[in-house]
């Protein structure tokens, strides 16, 4: 029976951010928000006055699916729409007051989760793999900017 190739880098870190995904919906199941809104809260108290365009771009995800979540959040009154100061097409997405409990809980919740992501894991360790996870970060931001690499012919 052939040898298992060892997992790689991209495939450790999508489980990893999956199973971390999946941990915080369960810890936060009772808030009733989904991941989705929480993550838009998460993005706009980083982002006060982004353009719900730009919101989607940052996420990575369609402008319309934004558009259905900030609407469900201004429903429970968590986000809101503003007007651009100078252009009246665009309008800029805050966090209403309500919001702040809720981020204070999401916060909480994160904690927890991550508390139970790295276990055992020594504090040195676990600042190793955020110094290193943040270099690598930087680095493909950087290539990401650059054309992309030709791709070597390895058959000689």
């Amino acid at each position: 029976m052939p040898k298992k190739p060892p997992p790689t880098v991209g495939f450790l870190l999508h489980d990893v951010a999956r199973l971390l995904r999946k941990r915080f919906e369960q810890n936060a199941r009772d808030t009733g928000l989904t991941r989705s809104q929480w993550q838009v809260l998460a993005y706009l108290d980083r982002n006060a006055g982004i353009q719900q365009g730009a919101l989607a771009e940052l996420i990575d995800v369609e402008p319309i699916t934004i558009g259905r979540i900030v609407d469900k959040l201004q429903g429970c009154g968590l986000v809101e729409r503003r007007p651009h100061p100078t252009d009246r097409r665009i309008w800029q997405l805050h966090l209403t007051e309500k919001a702040g409990p809720m981020l204070a809980e999401m916060r909480e919740l994160g904690e927890i989760t991550r508390a139970e992501a790295f276990g055992d894991i020594p504090e040195g360790e676990r600042e190793r793999l955020l110094a290193l996870l943040e270099t690598m970060k930087t680095n493909l931001v950087a290539a990401c900017q650059a054309p992309a690499a030709e791709r070597q012919n390895h058959n000689g």
